[in-house]
């Protein structure tokens, strides 16, 4: 699947969230949306979350499939709260200033040993 979906795709995307908070984009997001249903340019029964994902910072891009995360910590620590609903975790005792290359392949080889449900229960 992951295969047939990136198929002829030529580029890779890095995201850096710096100085971000999880917590304070979604309510950045509420504010905005309340502030459009104020103005009249949008009615309260229009609020769904395509809406509020289109105000998050990452509004214009995919949900990340894979989270990888570093120091060996078991938290997501406020990031991307919204954004990684369905994403896979991926835990890791390497810091990220040393995480080589060996450790991503890792990742992504863990990944597709995945079984994805999307939130559903049970397999797919």
């Amino acid at each position: 699947m992951i295969v047939k979906g990136t198929k002829g795709g030529r580029t890779l995307r890095l995201n850096l969230m710096i100085s971000y908070g999880g917590r304070e984009e979604i309510l950045r997001s509420v504010k905005v949306l309340a502030e459009r249903v104020d103005q009249g340019g949008l009615a309260v029964d229009d609020i769904d979350e395509e809406a509020l994902r289109q105000t998050l910072l990452t509004g214009n891009m995919p949900d990340p499939d894979l989270l990888i995360r570093t120091s060996g910590e078991y938290r997501i620590s406020n990031f991307m709260l919204w954004q990684i609903a369905y994403a896979e975790l991926h835990i890791t005792p390497v810091l990220w200033p040393d995480f080589p290359r060996e450790h991503l392949f890792e990742a992504v080889l863990d990944y597709q040993r995945r079984d994805r449900r999307l939130g559903l229960i049970g397999t797919s």
